[in-house]
């Protein structure tokens, strides 16, 4: 088997260089990290676990913890943040919620007890997992969700501003009795897509009147909360939709009760959808930039690893209007 030495000679550097780049430090010079681990690939090295683990007392692990494995959302961002894992040399065990707090905070226990190397997680909102996480050694980065209760790393999407400009796209169509489908009150997108939403119809001259409706971020909490927005009194003739799952469950009803799109309801999603552009009539939706959403986390969570001490850091990424048909009055 090859050692590190091998490796060593290969990459024309020394152990404690190769070490350094296996180890995901940011102060090696980008060609040789490129020549080590070409060296790593064509020599099929693989560290000593077991050896590295002891000396670090933690394993080359890390746990991502996503709120529904089910949601299109969260694919490209675990790719990219496996694609940085694998690169700094470690590993990604991957943990679904649910959107259960209680598994939130199971998940959350082993991956102390286990030693991880480090977390990446979007909260379901457990006030508990998030304390757990705080009180320990162990980097952390929030993704998607702002983590309750401290500062820690973290990456997420302008949640307002996106909100605020999809709500103005409907008022510039026309659309004026406009309703938000959001989630659970507590929970960082829910509140802050919310937010941009009342924010662009306090803009309006008048002001509109907020039409909201809460629910669980699934598909048929957004089928539930179309229903009753139809059956309201103040019938709506826009919905914005705050994630993909509830704007597939709002078309669904939609169409259940043979409501034309956009004719009779107006239409836009957070969050972009494959066949956001293969449907009749296409969806207006605010895309995110998912991968990269994944790749900064995991950026930050290797340097976290790297450089323990110092102020978390909070990155905040655009999100882009991508109109369609199902807005266009």
């Amino acid at each position: 088997m090859p050692t590190i030495y091998d490796v060593a000679r290969e990459a024309g550097v020394s152990a404690a260089t190769v070490s350094r780049v296996l180890n995901g430090a940011r102060t090696v010079d980008p060609a040789m990290v490129a020549r080590v681990l070409t060296a790593v690939r064509e020599l099929g090295y693989r560290p000593n676990a077991v050896a590295r683990n002891l000396r670090r007392s933690r394993t080359t692990l890390w746990a991502v913890i996503i709120s529904d494995i089910g949601n299109p959302f969260f694919t490209a961002t675990v790719r990219g943040i496996e694609d940085v894992a694998q690169q700094a040399g470690y590993s990604v065990v991957l943990c679904n919620s649910d959107e259960d707090p209680a598994k939130e905070e199971t998940y959350v226990a082993a991956a102390l007890s286990e030693q991880m190397a480090g977390v990446i997680i979007a909260s379901s909102g457990s006030a508990k997992a998030a304390k757990s996480l705080l009180d320990s050694p162990v980097p952390v980065v929030a993704i998607d969700r702002q983590l309750p209760r401290g500062e820690v790393d973290t990456v997420v999407v302008d949640n307002e501003a996106g909100a605020r400009t999809a709500t103005r796209h409907l008022l510039d169509a026309g659309y004026r009795r406009i309703a938000c489908v959001t989630g659970p009150e507590g929970v960082s997108t829910a509140d802050l897509r919310l937010r941009g939403y009342t924010a662009a119809l306090s803009a309006q001259q008048p002001p509109g009147e907020p039409l909201i409706a809460r629910t669980d971020f699934r598909e048929q909490g957004g089928y539930d909360a179309m229903a009753s927005l139809l059956s309201s009194p103040e019938r709506p003739d826009a919905v914005f939709v705050a994630n993909n799952l509830m704007t597939v469950g709002a078309l669904r009803c939609l169409a259940d009760h043979e409501v034309r799109v956009p004719g009779e309801m107006g239409v836009v999603g957070f969050d972009e959808i494959p066949w956001a552009d293969l449907v009749r009539p296409s969806l207006t939706t605010v895309a995110q930039p998912t991968y990269e959403l994944g790749r900064m986390a995991a950026r930050l969570l290797v340097d976290r690893i790297a450089t323990p001490a110092g102020r978390p850091a909070t990155v905040v990424l655009p999100a882009e209007l991508r109109a369609r048909q199902s807005s266009a009055r």
